[in-house]
């Protein structure tokens, strides 16, 4: 093939030809030099020596110079994918950073009479080495620089407005911006995620700017009430991902996350976080083909510098709206244990030995019997408390799963064991309990403060004492700095501090517990009255087969239990509560909701166990609806919500 040839293909002279292949086409048009251009490549027509070696000459090779190609594989494959389809080679080189080794390569590119350049630069003061190309004709074009100007880049601002604007969508307005410093991705997607707040008219602060997702995060988090975070770099969303899972906040029921994704593979070990793609790849196509279209003055405008193409989000498995815009949840508070009940003719005396007739394991607890009561009954429950390191720790959480009990806010304790309870029950159905704390003795008020984030979703936290006081106290305080209603169990305590008077909504002490917070009155009357006066507004003390009784401001009366056969009273209390604030909250009054929440404790207490022995929403109504359906007929108000 020679230059003959190609004049005739083309349909031009060979004169036409000869100035294009050596870039002296000014006076030509833009569909000649085009034509011609195609032919060229097409045959691979290689022109003599003499011409091949004259400046401007065209050569089809690329010089692509890289402030380090450590990172740049994606956008690489698209500048060689599109430098093949036009028929061009590509001369790699790489700066590693260096200023210095970015000179020399300089001088390797005008050596090799490259056609163009794609150039990252390594500084501020690189522009000086473009004289040196200036010199031999051949143009450049910057990119991925903020430094140099004119430079091709990704909208990083765009891309930081469609991450900020997806959780606008999901009414997330407390918006964390997790950057990463000296990133040339940071400044502009931070001024994408300002215009996106200022947009939808959402005030920006400073303290929605994050740098590195470490314990001041969590804190900071939970001070400002940061619903969810945009991010800048996968690998930070990761690590933000993993600290929020050992504290028990899930994603996406607690918190929201949306990532930038740099390689295809990045989220290969976590694909469940919600992320847009960084064009890359596009992003090398489009610079390569900018720079052939300026080497072949085919260009009918200026280049595109700033590129985006059109891009989207590959799930929302990691986004949804603020915990406080969905249903509401309830916490329950309290001791876990695995519960081994033996059925025994007789309670143990000093000195006899007992013959077990017959034993079970299960699990226990009032904070864990109480949670899955509430979940039995259809409502969504998340339950707080301390389990250890080992076999019955799985067991629970296993156990929990199926009663779909949420355990975000269970804190797993590698040094100690997880509590046990051992039950006597006699043939009668009365039982005596011994318990071996374990970890319930550590969860401690931090427990509480790092489970904050579940009380601003809350409607009603069931506490029980089997766990330390002081923590007791935090929890009822929370609550009632979140407006939630507190239901109180006062087991095993001798004295009621000053502290759980001002903050518990509903007590419900058995007989026993009442008698022994307020052993100066022998009457039940007289005990709801001192519990009431000094500060409960509502004291409810179960008397077991004989029922109930309730104080209120306006109210004090009695309330009968329900006739059924007693198997086993364990759990009798926790079915009681669990019913009382279930209905409570599905808008019964008070006095029904007690008469619904003694069928449910009289079920309970027909079976064996605690847990296995609650009764479900359907099958309580279903009797109730047989036997009292007036029970039944929802009043419009909540009264615990006035």
């Amino acid at each position: 093939m020679t230059i003959k040839d190609i004049a005739k293909l083309a349909g031009v002279s060979i004169s036409t030809v000869s100035k294009i292949i050596n870039g002296k086409d000014e006076h030509i048009n833009s569909q000649t030099r085009t034509r011609v251009l195609q032919i060229v490549k097409e045959y691979n027509f290689t022109p003599y020596g003499t011409v091949k070696n004259a400046p401007g000459a065209k050569k089809f090779l690329l010089g692509v110079l890289l402030r380090s190609s450590e990172k740049s594989s994606l956008m690489l494959s698209g500048i060689l994918q599109t430098a093949q389809e036009h028929g061009y080679g590509i001369l790699l080189l790489d700066s590693l950073g260096d200023s210095s080794l970015e000179a020399k390569h300089i001088t390797v590119l005008c050596k090799n009479q490259v056609d163009g350049v794609l150039w990252e630069p390594v500084s501020a003061n690189s522009h000086v080495f473009s004289q040196d190309l200036a010199r031999q004709m051949i143009p450049f074009c910057f990119l991925n620089s903020t430094l140099q100007t004119p430079s091709f880049l990704i909208d990083f601002t765009q891309l930081g407005y469609i991450l900020t604007q997806k959780l606008i969508e999901k009414k997330h307005s407390n918006i964390a911006c997790l950057l990463k410093e000296n990133s040339i991705r940071s400044e502009p997607f931070l001024e994408g995620f300002r215009k996106c707040l200022y947009d939808n008219q959402i005030p920006y602060s400073d303290e929605m700017i994050f740098y590195t997702p470490d314990g001041d995060f969590m804190q900071r988090m939970i001070q400002y009430n940061i619903t969810g975070a945009v991010s800048t770099h996968f690998e930070a969303s990761l690590a933000l991902y993993e600290t929020m899972a050992k504290q028990h906040y899930d994603i996406p029921s607690n918190f929201s996350l949306i990532s930038l994704k740099g390689g295809r593979y990045e989220d290969a070990y976590h694909p469940s976080i919600s992320s847009v793609q960084i064009p890359f790849y596009e992003f090398g196509c489009h610079t390569c083909r900018q720079l052939i279209q300026i080497c072949e003055k085919s260009a009918s405008s200026r280049p595109e510098y700033l590129f985006l193409p059109p891009c989207s989000l590959n799930h929302e498995q990691s986004i949804s709206q603020p915990a406080f815009l969905k249903e509401k949840i309830f916490i329950s508070v309290g001791s876990i244990h695995k519960d081994i009940t033996f059925n025994v003719s007789m309670l143990p005396q000093l000195g006899n030995t007992l013959k077990i007739h017959n034993s079970a394991t299960s699990i226990g607890g009032k904070g864990a019997n109480q949670a899955v009561g509430i979940a039995k009954l259809g409502h969504t429950v998340s339950l707080v408390g301390a389990i250890g390191n080992d076999f019955e720790a799985t067991f629970i959480l296993n156990t929990l799963e199926k009663e779909n009990v949420s355990t975000q806010g269970i804190y797993r304790n590698k040094n100690s064991r997880t509590g046990k309870a051992y039950i006597y029950t006699e043939s009668d159905g009365e039982s005596a309990i011994t318990i071996l704390p374990g970890a319930n003795d550590d969860l401690v008020s931090a427990d509480i403060e790092n489970s904050l984030y579940l009380f601003r979703n809350a409607c009603f936290c069931l506490i029980s004492s089997e766990i330390p006081l002081e923590t007791v106290i935090m929890a009822a305080e929370t609550a009632r700095r979140n407006n939630v209603t507190t239901i109180f169990k006062p087991s095993v305590l001798e004295e009621m501090p000053e502290d759980l008077y001002k903050t518990i909504d509903i007590m419900i002490p058995n007989k026993k517990e009442a008698s022994t917070l307020c052993p100066e009155y022998s009457s039940v009357e007289q005990q709801a009255e001192y519990f009431f006066n000094r500060g409960i507004p509502v004291v409810i003390i179960t008397l077991g087969h004989e029922g109930c009784y309730l104080k209120t401001r306006d109210t004090s009366r009695y309330f009968p239990a329900v006739n059924l056969a007693v198997v086993d009273t364990t759990g009798g209390a926790d079915a009681f509560i669990s019913a009382l604030a279930s209905y409570l909250f599905d808008g019964y009054t008070l006095e029904k909701s007690i008469q619904i929440a003694m069928i449910a404790a009289a079920f309970c207490v027909s079976r064996q166990g605690v847990s296995s022995a609650l009764i479900d929403k359907n099958s309580l109504e279903v009797y109730i609806a047989k036997t009292r359906p007036q029970l039944l007929m929802a009043d419009t108000q909540k009264v615990m919500a006035e």
